[in-house]
């Protein structure tokens, strides 16, 4: 099984924003005879930077197992005063017998919030979730985004409410038994 890492959420962008949340790696699930195979090369992809402030979370790195499986990364949400303020989309997989998208992150928004300083909007940001579980919470009112949970997973985006950053996707997993 092979899961690539998880993507960065977006920062916050400017005050009233909250930044869209990683996407997830997608994962590889594939049955390998490996009786007249010596070696093989591993790759795990590390998870994507969050974004600070005004700037994109970065994408989760792809893993491998050789030339048979690969999970990719997912893309990194966007920041808060982008108007278009989405999530980053789910990794691609190739080669396995069964192939698996990421989840994307949740959207962040643009210019909602609420200027009282209590805005709790958990569902803005929320990171994509991977094969092996949920991704990052978004930052609200005065708790910071989370990191993404699972191998895979993606980051949370940030809050203008906490002025916090997006923080980072999980690294992905290359798991043979």
């Amino acid at each position: 099984t092979v899961t690539g890492a998880g993507a960065g959420g977006g920062g916050y962008g400017a005050a009233n924003d909250m930044g869209g949340g990683g996407g997830a790696g997608g994962t590889a699930i594939e049955t390998i005879d490996i009786s007249g195979v010596s070696t093989v090369t591993v790759n795990v992809g590390a998870g994507g930077a969050g974004g600070s402030g005004g700037n994109d979370g970065t994408g989760g790195g792809g893993s491998s197992f050789g030339s048979y499986a690969t999970g990719n990364g997912g893309s990194g949400g966007r920041h808060g005063n982008r108007g278009s303020t989405y999530g980053g989309g789910g990794g691609t997989a190739t080669g396995g017998d069964i192939n698996i998208t990421g989840g994307s992150g949740n959207n962040g928004i643009d210019n909602m919030y609420n200027g009282g300083g209590t805005d709790y909007r958990p569902s803005y940001g929320m990171g994509g979730a991977s094969f092996w579980g949920g991704g990052g919470r978004p930052g609200v009112y005065n708790v910071p985004a989370q990191t993404g949970r699972a191998f895979g997973s993606g980051g949370g985006g940030g809050s203008a409410a906490n002025t916090g950053g997006g923080e980072a996707g999980k690294a992905g997993i290359v798991y043979v038994e």
